[in-house]
């Protein structure tokens, strides 16, 4: 027996553990055999038997068509399509959370699960079954378990309201700041604060109307797109920082047809997949932006170089950051505010990020008016086909440089009221004022573009930026993440051939289509033939097909823009000196100087 035993264990060493192969890889793995590559090399890349590859590929029609959520490993009848929906806007909403720094357990990943499941099934009646022995969801401990380990999310514990937040840690942490910044001796102008925020830049209230076209503004239902934005400011309120801005597309279009120098734009940029801040993002700006930013202003006041950093303990700050910044950082010292503080003490959060937000409102109805106002273009022409990126970093210079002295220096005053006021009495009182003849002048302008809007719409637009979304509201993100990632690959694609002509793509096209019809008509093997040729129509030459079109729809639009800048460049030469200076430039001229000369100073 003694033997056997051992035989037994031996064997059991030898035993190669099970590993479940997700729906995506097997996608994957199709994909890559579809363009050419041979089983035994798909084999061999992902460490897999050829007889398992093979499986993947005899079923692939039912793996392609498969839409489950991430980490799923098997389709089963069992599982209903429903719980797949549900399970894909639940993910966009736990990370939507993360990032504005709400927190995240299982409680509320259940109550939020449960919404989207009977939001989802009201909308699509018998999805889940009906009558007896009809699917229900529970969100129960056990499905909870399954998710987090399919989905690989975790616990993360960040502030939240205020109403929740730790009012008597908030206490104790003023008089710990105040004694801190006493003994190293800081003053104003050596501390700041940096806070992230989420802005939807193409979202407008949701009762804009116009009234001359009688149709709701398009893009204020769907939450369209999302960027990330960093903010930074003084004590003393006459420091602002370059904010750092994260977003989707490292190199959208508007960029590549402007030959924009990102080094050159009024934010440093960044992107990934989710439009996060990370930390190697947050290091990046704090060695290249901030740093540099404060020496130069320290310089100019003739203080000593030495700073203070106040932030909370986001996911993307380093705990220990202070610690990297060595040699030329040295003189940045760092404290973060205590947990579930944040909405009480957060100098950003204390109006500034949401006098932002309005300014940004304002900007963009300006821009709106002038483009309107000046070109033939209507309202609704312009918003869907030529408001891009490109102007929303314009718009957010614009808004950012608004931010008053005043405004940012009163965002101190629940942190920092023993702070130095010198000349400084008017500073701190309530803004207020402020931010009601910002949103008058944004109604002012609505109005006069024939906009139906009040100044309600205004506060709830910006406070919206922060409101947990709605099912409809996930469901129209996520369809704009799977819309972007498709333009972003045809994107690729064509930079991959950006050197061919448009001429020569359209004539290999054509002895494409000769070439097919010859071998259509002439092949022995009528059903061979019309299987390649529908290979290589559907894998080849639909690239260049889709390049010529979005290259032709390009043309017009320049060709457009183009008798516009004549018509207005006409204009200007008529007009007096005075009407020169006055006239609103058109939206083509309206990009910022990114663009131009590479020896020009960079904007910091």
């Amino acid at each position: 027996m003694g033997p056997k035993k051992a035989r037994s264990g031996n064997a059991d060493k030898g035993k190669r553990k099970a590993v479940r192969t997700t729906i995506e890889l097997k996608k994957e793995i199709i994909a890559k055999y579809e363009q050419g590559t041979r089983v035994s090399d798909l084999s061999a890349e992902y460490g897999m038997p050829k007889s398992t590859i093979s499986t993947f590929l005899k079923n692939k029609a039912v793996i392609k068509a498969a839409n489950v959520a991430k980490g799923v490993t098997l389709i089963t009848k069992q599982r209903p399509q429903i719980m797949e929906e549900m399970e894909k806007l639940l993910l966009i909403f736990i990370k939507e959370k993360e990032l504005a720094g709400d927190s995240i357990n299982e409680v509320v990943i259940c109550e939020k699960a449960l919404q989207i499941f009977s939001d989802l099934n009201k909308e699509t009646p018998g999805t889940s079954g009906e009558g007896e022995g009809a699917f229900t969801f529970k969100a129960s401990r056990g499905w909870f378990e399954n998710f987090r380990h399919r989905s690989g999310i975790h616990r993360v514990t960040r502030h939240g309201e205020a109403a929740s937040a730790n009012q008597e840690a908030a206490n104790n942490f003023i008089k710990e700041f105040s004694d801190y910044v006493k003994a190293e001796g800081f003053v104003p102008e050596q501390v700041f604060n940096c806070d992230e925020t989420g802005l939807f830049w193409k979202k407008m209230p949701a009762n804009t109307y116009i009234t001359k076209e009688e149709k709701a503004l398009p893009g204020h239902k769907p939450m369209k797109d999302r960027l990330t934005l960093l903010f930074c400011a003084n004590a003393s309120g006459d420091c602002k920082v370059k904010p750092l801005l994260v977003y989707h597309s490292d190199n959208p279009r508007p960029f590549k047809r402007h030959n924009v120098m990102k080094s050159k734009l009024a934010v440093m940029w960044r992107s990934n997949t989710k439009a996060w801040v990370t930390r190697q993002f947050f290091t990046e700006w704090v060695r290249e932006v901030f740093a540099p930013r404060v020496k130069e202003y320290l310089a100019e006041k003739k203080l000593p170089l030495k700073c203070l950093l106040v932030m909370d303990n986001a996911p993307a700050h380093p705990p220990a950051l202070e610690e990297d910044l060595v040699d030329d950082y040295s003189f940045i010292k760092v404290k973060f505010l205590p947990p579930n503080t944040t909405p009480i003490l957060q100098p950003m959060d204390q109006q500034v990020i949401s006098n932002f937000k309005k300014l940004y409102t304002k900007a963009l109805f300006r821009k709106c008016f002038e483009v309107t106002n000046d070109t033939q273009l209507t309202l609704r022409e312009f918003w869907k086909e030529h408001f891009n990126i490109l102007n929303c970093v314009n718009l957010i210079d614009t808004a950012w440089s608004n931010v008053t002295h005043r405004t940012l220096y009163a965002a101190w005053r629940k942190l920092w009221p023993e702070r130095d006021s010198e000349g400084l009495e008017a500073e701190s009182a309530p803004v207020v004022d402020e931010d009601v003849a910002v949103v008058d002048d944004i109604v002012a302008i609505g109005k006069t573009m024939g906009l139906d809007i009040q100044q309600d719409d205004i506060n709830e637009l910006v406070e919206g930026h922060a409101a947990e979304l709605t099912t409809e509201e996930l469901m129209h993100l996520q369809q704009q993440q799977q819309k972007d990632m498709v333009e972003e690959i045809s994107s690729e694609e064509e930079e991959r051939v950006e050197d061919i002509s448009s001429g020569l793509i359209h004539e290999m096209c054509a002895k494409w289509t000769e070439i097919a019809n010859f071998v259509e008509q002439h092949h022995p093997d009528k059903v061979v033939a019309n299987r390649a040729v529908n290979i290589f129509n559907d894998n080849v030459m639909s690239t260049f097909r889709k390049i010529s079109e979005r290259r032709k729809k390009q043309q017009k639009i320049e060709k457009f823009f183009r008798k516009e800048i004549r018509q207005a460049t006409a204009e200007k030469d008529s007009d007096s000196p005075q009407q020169k200076i006055q006239r609103t430039e058109t939206p083509e001229e309206q990009l910022p100087s990114v663009f131009i000369e590479e020896d020009s100073p960079s904007r910091q």
